[in-house]
């Protein structure tokens, strides 16, 4: 309303609270700074990428049902191994989402996901040593949970690392978990958002163009990919959704763009509006995938005479500077000795920048793992990490 913003969400479908947040809204418009960015997405011209992200089946599991099969991960886990002294928790959880967006421009679109998972945490005792896991399966619905391969991770997580010490300190090869990796192209991907761009928020500046990875680095943000709990027929604005590569052979191909922030370049939404029903959109990734290469784990890691393998990361939030790239985070794993896992290793630190990290990955696994969140990574191999322990 000219070139001001008002926005208002209410909880309920009924006709006053609609008409009461619709009245809020202009009123919040009046008092609004004008903006000559601001304004309605407008189509675009490119059609929705049909996806199915229903489960057919999703209304039929009943709540017994699904807390039978969150009792029975918690079962199968601690038969798993004796080592397992219990489980903290075992959860089940699904969810259904559906949305409309229709604008006076011509926005109209409609879509319809269902998800489910289950995740368990394990406590795994050796003598005076205790150690934790965790495992997961995910699927669009009920019948799709995989309880064996989650009990597995439970399991292969709580107790491998039994018996750790704290390593010596030095630089050398790091190995990435999968899990790690997607961790990694999370905080990336946020990096490659417009608005921290704009906003000098970007650990990428201004650098389009620019090699800003290894040669065999591919990002992407594929809300198409079916596998990807981001995926979406639609963004939050309601253009189609559509695969944006982001970094390709290394070089930065593009940011991710609203429509807000598009206008502010002049150049066009990359339909990665994010947002929920009670906050504006505002770009960001949706369902980021580290293309996978060709060589398994195992493979990666007989390549490597001196190295660690990187489990599992804590102190992300406070250990990880999105803005600089600093990076430095508590990790547990194994080392790694003429190509084989050796033993394990805890309370330790791993360093290095972004920067760095993404420039000097080596090697790309095939094992990409699809997490509940909004990224997918594989095992990747970086060229040198400090880390620090006795």
């Amino acid at each position: 309303m000219d070139n001001r913003v008002g926005f208002a969400h209410c909880g309920s479908f009924d006709e006053e609270s609609i008409r009461e947040a619709l009245e809020s809204a202009r009123d919040n418009a009046k008092f609004a700074t004008p903006d000559e960015f601001a304004g309605l997405a407008e189509p675009d011209g490119i059609a929705a990428t049909p996806l199915d992200l229903v489960d057919a089946d999703f209304h039929r599991a009943l709540t017994q049902q699904k807390i039978a099969l969150a009792k029975e991960l918690e079962k199968i886990s601690l038969l798993g191994d004796p080592r397992i002294s219990k489980i903290e928790s075992s959860d089940y959880a699904d969810v259904e989402s559906e949305g409309f967006i229709l604008n006076t421009k011509g926005i109209k679109s409609h879509t319809w996901a269902t998800f489910a998972y289950v995740s368990a945490s394990a406590v795994a005792t050796q003598g005076e040593d205790t150690k934790t896991g965790g495992g997961y399966s995910v699927a669009r619905g009920f019948g799709g949970i995989d309880l064996n391969k989650a009990a597995t991770d439970v399991v292969k997580r709580a107790t491998e690392l039994l018996g750790a010490s704290k390593p010596t300190s030095r630089r050398l090869v790091a190995v990435l978990d999968p899990r790690i990796t997607a961790t990694l192209m999370a905080i990336v991907g946020g990096s490659l958002s417009a608005d921290a761009a704009q906003k000098g928020r970007s650990l990428f500046g201004n650098r389009l163009g620019e090699e800003v990875a290894s040669g065999r680095f591919d990002l992407m943000d594929d809300p198409t990919e079916p596998l990807a709990r981001g995926a979406s027929e639609f963004d939050g604005e309601g253009l189609a959704c559509r695969r944006n590569h982001l970094i390709k052979d290394g070089v930065l191909q593009t940011f991710l763009y609203d429509s807000y922030t598009a206008r502010k370049e002049s150049r066009a939404s990359t339909a990665s509006a994010t947002r929920g029903y009670s906050s504006t959109p505002s770009p960001g990734p949706m369902a980021l995938i580290l293309r996978p290469g060709t060589k398994s784990q195992s493979e990666i890691i007989s390549g490597i005479t001196d190295g660690i393998f990187i489990r599992s990361i804590s102190g992300v939030h406070s250990g990880v500077n999105p803005i600089s790239g600093d990076f430095s985070v508590g990790a547990e794993g194994f080392l790694i000795k003429n190509g084989q896992l050796a033993s394990p290793f805890k309370e330790a630190t791993i360093s290095s920048t972004i920067q760095k990290m993404l420039m000097g990955t080596i090697d790309i696994g095939s094992d990409i793992e699809w997490l509940p969140g909004i990224s997918a990574g594989p095992t990747i191999a970086i060229e040198e990490m400090n880390l620090s322990g006795v």
